[in-house]
């Protein structure tokens, strides 16, 4: 049965923006088998602050340079229990954020977790594009790559 659709497409992988996060850029991995969306954060501390409850973390957007990271601040809106691809469980906490992605703004909800031991610093679950986009599952990158500095030669005598 073929569905004709109007929805734009995305691929296994893209660059998305978490603006509310000071995040202009993080590679996120499109992930169908995944409920939730889970956002690659360290040192997260929880506070209380007029009555809520926040977490203040790290966030980490490029995998190649992991000394670089922004300090980040959200509302904490619950704890979930999550299931990992390895099928260890955890309680994370869950944040609101905006995701910017070829040119559509819209909130998710993001489950907090250390992903240095995986490929991507944040992955896109079902629950965050379902009815927005589509998903090729052969391409990447829809919405672009940003562009690489170039290294500079060195002048030769």
């Amino acid at each position: 049965m073929n569905h004709k659709t109007n929805l734009p497409t995305i691929g296994w992988r893209e660059w998305v923006g978490l603006p509310d996060l000071g995040i202009k850029r993080i590679k996120a991995k499109v992930d169908t088998g995944a409920r939730s969306s889970s956002l690659h954060a360290t040192e997260i501390e929880e506070f209380e602050q007029d009555g809520l409850r926040y977490a203040r973390f790290k966030i980490h957007p490029y995998h190649r340079f992991p000394e670089r990271f922004v300090s980040a601040q959200a509302k904490i809106e619950e704890f979930r229990i999550v299931r990992s691809s390895s099928g260890k469980t955890t309680n994370r906490p869950v944040i609101s954020s905006v995701v910017s992605l070829l040119g559509e703004v819209w909130p998710v909800e993001l489950t907090l977790a250390d992903r240095s031991e995986m490929g991507f610093r944040m992955l896109l679950g079902r629950e965050a594009f379902r009815g927005k986009f589509l998903v090729d599952a052969g391409r990447s990158f829809y919405g672009g790559k940003p562009k690489r500095k170039k290294k500079s030669k060195k002048s030769q005598p």
